[in-house]
């Protein structure tokens, strides 16, 4: 075994016997980890109350043989603590763990994605805005190499602005009338999509809620779906209770 250490965020965890826990935790330099907290169940046990989702620690641990590393010790970073006392944010805050836990793969370092977590709950502790969440699975789209095409219809290539009116992840981004299918999408929803993904996202955050921040949300879930090719339970259950 090999002892390791690294920072992490949990993503869920699995009650294993009577005392112990598997935590899931998307860590910057192992990917994603499957490890056992030995005792974290017992009751007083301050160190498994460091393992909750969203918790963002500093892990020592041993790297099993099998699919179960061994976390040893785990320190706080940041609880997100806004987060938690917001049942909306709460929500938001799942289905980012969620896209996570589905596209991290195990033990294979991926410290861009993890950045992009930590600072998506960080921004969403800061502020609680509407948009955090689909600029994240748009930004996680764009770092799984599957970035829509949003300056001409993917399909045949129109460029006129006013042409492009629906959006499709399948056909790879904005459609023009005569290729149109999939969602519609509106100018100021590609308006917004070109802010998110072109660098604006700053910008972008502060938008208060309106039709066109409810539009991209719903399309960017929508997208992330067809990416993963399942639902994303943690939305479509609604807010945590």
């Amino acid at each position: 075994m090999t002892l390791f250490r690294d920072q992490g965020v949990v993503l869920r965890t699995i009650r294993l016997g009577e005392a112990d826990r598997i935590v899931t935790l998307m860590t910057e330099q192992n990917g994603k980890v499957r490890a056992v907290a030995k005792g974290v169940r017992r009751t007083g046990s301050k160190f498994g109350s460091r393992l909750e989702p969203f918790s963002h620690v500093a892990l020592l641990g041993w790297q099993g043989r099998g699919d179960l590393d061994i976390v040893n010790q785990a320190e706080v970073i940041d609880t997100f603590r806004p987060v938690r006392e917001d049942l909306d944010r709460m929500a938001s805050a799942m289905s980012m763990l969620e896209v996570v836990d589905q596209v991290g793969q195990e033990r294979h370092a991926n410290p861009r994605l993890y950045s992009m977590l930590v600072g998506a709950l960080s921004a969403l502790a800061e502020r609680d805005s509407v948009m955090v969440t689909p600029a994240f699975f748009l930004k996680v789209l764009a770092l799984e190499g599957t970035e829509p095409v949003l300056d001409a219809c993917a399909s045949c290539g129109e460029e006129d602005i006013e042409k492009l009116v629906a959006f499709d992840l399948v056909e790879g981004g904005v459609l023009c009338r005569n290729c149109r299918r999939g969602r519609s999408l509106s100018g100021e929803g590609l308006a917004l999509l070109k802010r998110i993904l072109g660098g604006g996202l700053a910008g972008v955050l502060a938008e208060p809620r309106s039709p066109t921040t409810d539009e991209v949300g719903a399309l960017a879930t929508e997208a992330m779906e067809v990416h993963l090719d399942r639902r994303l339970r943690s939305v479509r259950a609604g807010p945590v209770s």
